[in-house]
């Protein structure tokens, strides 16, 4: 596959300009640093309330605003005009995602500043944060080539941030309802039991395993944002 530094850039800067002028967008990434600093005022100093903001940034920042960048896209018809433009599918998919990637890292960062989280191991966590944050770009990739506008996009994506970003909720009432034991595996509950498992004397598998998870995770959500994305091509 091709790719087009020219091409992602001009993709990149131009998500910029849009988010710039949607305020309704751009004001999301506010709400898990507000989150943060309201937990870290309370005096909270676990690890699952720790990563109550840092998985709703994920949520609201990096899946939302992919979702409704791609929406805004289509809604403007500017989406079929780039489908059909000498951008391969590398450039457009690497461009669109580029810009949401740099707001996710600096959200989260301040994010995990202002809540007062400090890993133990930092370089196991920024990979795992790296990953899920693919991860959810993919998400909102996938809801934003369902969304034919603004509007739609964000009905669609809310019940996928609420089942994605939760997922730690449905795990702590998994000892009550067997059957949310499935949230175990959801890149959220994986981020939280791989930064618990951090902070005490943990083995090979308690850093691989959520690893593993997260990134098949990663690579199936790419593999039907990529098979989507063919698909709108030619309908």
């Amino acid at each position: 596959m091709n790719f087009s530094m020219t091409r992602i850039q001009a993709i990149l800067v131009k998500d910029y300009k849009e988010f710039s002028r949607n305020y309704a967008v751009s004001t999301m990434v506010l709400l898990p640093l507000i989150m943060a600093y309201l937990y870290n005022q309370s005096g909270s100093n676990s690890i699952s309330i720790y990563f109550l903001p840092i998985n709703m940034a994920f949520a609201v920042v990096t899946t939302y605003v992919q979702c409704c960048l791609i929406a805004e896209e289509k809604e403007k018809n500017t989406l079929r005009s780039l489908m059909l433009s000498p951008a391969s599918l590398g450039d457009i998919l690497i461009g669109k995602s580029l810009f949401v990637l740099i707001i996710t890292i600096l959200a989260e960062a301040v994010t995990i500043f202002l809540v007062g989280y400090e890993p133990a191991n930092l370089f196991i966590i920024v990979i795992a944060l790296l990953l899920s944050a693919l991860f959810y770009i993919a998400l909102g990739t996938i809801c934003g080539l369902f969304a034919k506008s603004i509007m739609e996009a964000s009905i669609i994506v809310l019940p996928v941030m609420l089942i994605f970003s939760f997922g730690p909720f449905a795990l702590a009432l998994s000892s009550v309802n067997p059957i949310l034991k499935i949230a175990e595996w959801l890149p959220s509950s994986q981020l939280l039991l791989l930064a618990e498992a951090l902070e005490g004397t943990y083995s090979m598998p308690d850093v691989v395993i959520p690893l593993l998870a997260i990134i098949v995770w990663t690579l199936v959500s790419w593999f039907f944002a990529s098979v989507i994305y063919k698909k709108r091509m030619v309908d």
